[in-house]
């Protein structure tokens, strides 16, 4: 025992920190001379075997306290190490390098040697190269795992872990604090600005992203390298490390959910921050596995409950603001802008349709009768959405009653309709209320057409009525012109500033206004215009059928003067939404 001891005194008698040699003070053991460091580690571990042995045999209590003194000498020295290679290794123990180190070990124990040889020349850069890195990080990662294994073995856990606790904690500090992580409090939330606000919520969803899968993953992959011989040292140290961090982290969604300006185009944001934290559980739940860090998840859970609350509320009002709309509809019959909002807003609903779901899972329509059958399936999300629409278009029939000319109210009607049913077609919203829905509500639009053109067309058609292969007089065939070219004038001149905003809508009205009207006409055109073409003939006949036919293309573009038939309400509606109807809602994220 006393030969081991004397042995190993000499080594680490070499590396004392307070020796006179200077040089022995500040050289990078590990990194310069790899060899004296493991002799170091091996004099170190045969020392402590030989004071279990002396205390053992109950050895001259002289011999025991030389034995350690030199070993205080051979911590303190090993202390340093520690911290050197801590801190000089920053760089290779990034936490991304270690998150990418970890998924491809993960990876190619997964990889076929068939694979393996698909390999491309620019992968096999990319690999070489970060392979470098890897070589280097996984001899840092070693060389901390022998300096705390050895003084873990020697009694000086505590020491090892303060060092390592300390360094850490200020990588994830530094690394959240340049992603634009900050340490706020519910009262400087409330005082902020909504765009201020809304910029540092922006920071926090890049930030959380990295934090989670990288910074995090990244520095549990490290705690459990270097302390891989204590389950208990690896919890304390990650806990001591990252738990502060994490609940700063996730405290700061349920901070922006009380936020107590919430109107309807913050919506998306609350919805960006519980998309955010659902998609990254897994991850969560996978980092952040021990019992310490219970809080940590309870956090983020309790975030995504008062998000899902600032969601519901905030969908009440939106429902609420449709219903109690008092906005008239303009001359023209074209698609009112709260038409245009709602469905711009269920447009950007219908891409958060996860988050969406989940957040009215338990959130029930508190309606006296449930849905029509057929008009949604039963996915919560599609009857809610399928809701809202429905509760859109009795509003919009309400507004159709404002027009005198009921043929008007028609095509209001099927412009809005189409409006609805093209955002649809061109979203996801097309998936979540389904191919039942929308044949449903083009049908109903096609219905609405077929109202306009039978009402407001009503004494133009009426005039084909009769047999067109029937002769007439021609006294009475004078008299069919005369009436034909009144009612068209006049129905001309009542819609000329009436207008259908789709262009495919707007063609297909007109081929068939053409179908039925300059077909017929065209027919007593070539039957009497020969006969009728002298004494004023101009004044009977005054449209040839192409001039009908130029006259139907100029219509359902709003550019007349003519406001026949409608009722006027000023310059533009008014609202009793919180926020314009004008604009789409702004989407965050």
């Amino acid at each position: 025992m006393e030969d081991t001891i004397n042995d190993a005194g000499a080594i680490i008698k070499r590396w004392d920190l307070d020796a006179s040699t200077s040089y022995n003070r500040v050289a990078n053991l590990f990194k310069d001379y790899r060899q004296e460091a493991q002799q170091l580690l091996d004099a170190v571990n045969n020392l402590q075997h030989s004071m279990h042995f002396g205390i053992k045999e109950s050895s001259s209590s002289e011999l025991l306290v030389h034995a350690q003194t030199l070993m205080q000498i051979a911590m303190k020295r090993l202390q340093k190490e520690m911290y050197t290679v801590l801190s000089g290794n920053r760089y290779f123990l990034d936490s991304e390098t270690l998150s990418t180190r970890s998924s491809r070990q993960s990876t190619h124990s997964s990889v076929s040697d068939d694979e393996i040889n698909e390999i491309t020349d620019t992968e096999v850069s990319i690999s070489t190269r970060l392979s470098e890195v890897e070589k280097v990080s996984e001899l840092v990662m070693a060389n901390l795992k022998a300096i705390a294994d050895c003084m873990i073995g020697a009694g000086y856990g505590k020491e090892c872990v303060k060092i390592y606790n300390l360094n850490r904690k200020s990588v994830i500090d530094e690394t959240l604090y340049y992603l634009g992580v900050e340490k706020l409090t519910i009262s400087q939330i409330q005082k902020m600005d909504w765009n201020v606000l809304e910029k540092k919520t922006k920071n926090w969803l890049s930030a959380v992203k990295i934090a989670v899968s990288s910074l995090f993953h990244g520095e549990k992959i490290l705690c459990d390298h270097v302390f891989a011989a204590s389950e208990a040292i690896r919890e304390s140290c990650f806990s001591e490390i990252a738990k502060e961090s994490a609940l700063n982290l996730f405290i700061f969604p349920e901070m922006v959910a009380k936020y107590k300006k919430l109107t309807l185009e913050k919506m998306f944001t609350v919805l960006d921050l519980y998309n955010s934290i659902s998609e990254l559980w897994d991850e969560l739940e996978l980092i952040f596995s021990f019992d310490s860090f219970a809080v940590v998840k309870s956090q983020a859970v309790e975030s995504m409950v008062k998000l899902g609350e600032a969601a519901r509320f905030m969908l009440t009002e939106f429902e609420s603001a449709i219903q109690k709309d008092s906005s008239k509809a303009k001359s023209g019959g074209g698609v009112h802008p709260l038409t245009r909002y709602v469905m711009n807003y269920l447009v950007f609903l219908g891409d958060y349709s996860v988050a969406f779901s989940e957040i009215i899972a338990d959130f029930p329509l508190s309606i006296q009768s449930p849905l029509p059958e057929s008009y949604a399936d039963d996915s919560p999300v599609s009857v809610r959405l399928a809701w809202i629409v429905l509760v859109l278009l009795c509003k919009l029939d309400g507004k159709a009653q404002y027009y005198k000319d009921v043929s008007l109210s028609y095509l209001f009607l099927a412009n809005n309709l189409n409006y609805v049913v093209s955002k649809v077609k061109r979203s996801n919203l097309k998936f979540l209320l389904g191919s039942d829905w929308l044949l449903k509500h083009e049908t109903k639009v096609k219905l609405y057409i077929s109202n306009y053109e039978r009402m407001g067309w009503n004494r133009v058609l009426t005039s084909f009525h009769e047999n067109l292969t029937t002769e007439m007089p021609l006294r009475e065939a004078r008299e069919w012109f005369m009436k034909f070219n009144s009612g068209f004038e006049e129905v001309y001149r009542m819609q000329s500033s009436w207008i259908i905003p789709d262009s495919k809508l707007r063609d297909e009205v007109k081929i068939s206004l053409s179908r039925k009207i300059v077909s017929g006409y065209r027919t007593f055109y070539e039957n009497y215009r020969e006969s009728l073409s002298g004494g004023g003939v101009k004044s009977v006949v005054r449209f040839a059928p192409d001039d009908l036919q130029n006259y139907l293309s100029d219509l359902f573009y709003g550019t007349g003067l003519s406001e026949h038939g409608t009722t006027t309400y000023g310059s533009s509606p008014s609202s009793s939404l919180s926020i314009s109807t004008s604009s789409s809602p702004s989407h965050a994220g």
